[in-house]
């Protein structure tokens, strides 16, 4: 398994290489379904399986505007895309000049005189080159001329939803975390940095919290979660409050996980929250009494879902 960021590190063509191309955020059931099909193909040419995939999303170079909120950090997106058995992965810097080389040459210069693909795979809406003029009628049309096969996966729907990036991002922007690991195949995750809060969940209500300073994962909407916390390799069981804490007027969002049977200091640490289950709403209560009362709540259904769902 290689993982290439310059295509000046490849002084030499691929063997047999069989490419899909993507940004693959997420790397979903819709993602899954293509690198099967390039690993079957590449089997059978006695070839490599590999996957070109960009950094930054390209909409952020080429709408000069913020990339979506991602569903997987890049760190994430090359480990789940080597998980899938895939062997070579370009991650290539996606810039202006790169967004300006046109679709002929995207394909001969760089695909098949670099790469040297024998076969590609793309989704059924793929689109490429400058100005995203290159379709897949001109792709078959260039692999008829240039001696390269394409094939097209249609789409993948689960029941009656289409398996895509943007479908699992408003389920979980809805909070919809059972929805979106149907199409994710897994547990949305977000990743952060531990930050000094405003300390009341220690002291106040006797429930401390690790507030999270998140990447650019996208967040679940407002609410309360079971979810397992992974710190320095090891998993625990917790309790995830994202919202703007309204029992004590607050107005930021916070994301505040309290982990279960622990007490050590982790200001600093790197810290993965793994979304398993939403418990309820974030709710505004009459007093501190009460909202220890709900927590204790949270706290006794989280360890009851965390089980049933195991390790």
């Amino acid at each position: 398994m290689t993982v290439i960021t310059d295509l000046g590190e490849l002084t030499k063509p691929l063997i047999n290489p069989v490419l899909t191309i993507g940004n693959f955020d997420g790397v979903h059931k819709g993602h899954l379904a293509l690198f099967d099909r390039v690993k079957i193909l590449a089997r059978g040419i006695n070839g490599q399986s590999v996957v070109m995939t960009f950094e930054p999303h390209p909409l952020k170079v080429v709408r000069h505007r913020n990339e979506p909120k991602l569903i997987t950090p890049l760190e994430d997106k090359i480990r789940l895309i080597l998980a899938a058995g895939i062997d070579v992965i370009f991650c290539l810097p996606f810039t202006l000049e790169f967004a300006a080389i046109s679709a002929h040459d995207f394909v001969q210069e760089l695909l098949l005189k670099k790469i040297g693909i024998k076969e590609i795979v793309v989704g059924y809406d793929y689109s490429f080159g400058s100005g995203r003029k290159g379709n897949i009628e001109l792709l078959k049309k260039m692999g008829e001329e240039l001696g390269f096969r394409v094939h097209v996966v249609e789409p993948v729907y689960l029941n009656d939803t289409l398996i895509s990036s943007t479908s699992i991002r408003n389920l979980i922007r809805e909070g919809n975390l059972a929805g979106a690991k149907r199409l994710l195949g897994r547990d949305h995750q977000i990743t952060g940095i531990v930050k000094t809060g405003m300390g009341r969940g220690g002291s106040l209500l006797n429930f401390p919290t690790a507030n999270l300073a998140p990447y650019k994962e996208i967040i679940p909407g407002g609410g309360v979660y079971a979810v397992r916390v992974i710190l320095k390799g090891r998993e625990y069981n917790g309790v995830c409050n994202i919202g703007t804490n309204p029992t004590f007027n607050g107005e930021s969002l916070s994301i505040e996980t309290h982990i279960l049977d622990f007490s050590d200091d982790i200001v600093g640490e790197k810290l993965a929250i793994r979304f398993v289950d939403r418990l309820r709403d974030e709710k505004k209560y009459s007093s501190k009494d009460e909202l220890i009362g709900q927590i204790e709540k949270d706290v006794i259904n989280a360890r009851k879902i965390l089980e049933l769902n195991g390790k």
